[in-house]
């Protein structure tokens, strides 16, 4: 009987390490789109934490497993959307010449200093870039750049000194890492899944039984 449970167990641990990590990854990148799509992105990354944290530590008894996936998905979608909006951009976007015309700092709503950079391409479209495009004050106006223009035209296009395409890797490496993170520990909490009655067991051989008044 035990055999046969295994491999029905294994599946499932698999499909829920695959699901939980996958779901907030797909929210962090989508959280980089304006508008609606961003609020979806949000709510995937809270829905795959909350139910990933819920099932390893509320259905499989273990609390370390839930520890980690909750606060793992929150670090996996600060590191993956930017991660993969950079390599979406810089590998598949189109390479367009631009000149910095006005770059300095606004302060947001929180009392936080944000550096901006107000760019013109040679069509002569003015757009305003922000640290999310990779706009920091190492842009001094009057500088040529290329912008990396997201191929279906909705993401705002991200700013580099020079035309080259290669990737920082230390962004997908530590996006990858924590996927692994999550994912491993998912697995591993399903395939060491407790039952109340296997709490309740291993805290009579830990304790005795419970000590009862006559």
């Amino acid at each position: 009987m035990e055999a046969d449970r295994i491999p029905g167990r294994t599946g499932d641990s698999l499909r829920w390490a695959v699901a939980v990590p996958g779901t907030a990854a797909a929210g962090g990148f989508l959280a980089q789109y304006p508008y609606g799509i961003a609020f979806i992105g949000v709510l995937l990354v809270l829905a795959a934490g909350g139910v990933g944290a819920a099932v390893a530590g509320t259905f499989w008894n273990r609390a370390g497993a839930a520890a980690v996936v909750g606060f793992g998905t929150l670090a996996l979608s600060a590191f993956v959307g930017s991660s993969v909006y950079e390599v979406y951009t810089k590998l598949l976007g189109e390479r367009v010449a631009a000149v910095v015309v006005e770059a300095g700092e606004r302060t947001d709503s929180d009392g936080d200093s944000m550096s901006y950079c107000v760019v013109a391409d040679a069509s002569g479209r003015v757009r305003k870039l922000g640290q999310q495009q990779n706009c920091f004050g190492d842009f001094e106006e009057g500088r040529p750049v290329v912008l990396f223009e997201d191929p279906l035209g909705i993401l705002d296009p991200r700013i580099e000194a020079t035309g080259d395409r290669t990737v920082d890797p230390l962004g997908p490496a530590i996006s990858g890492g924590l996927i692994l993170v999550i994912g491993a520990t998912m697995f591993t909490a399903g395939q060491r899944r407790r039952s109340d009655r296997d709490l309740l067991e291993e805290h009579r051989r830990k304790h005795g039984p419970p000590w009862r008044s006559r």
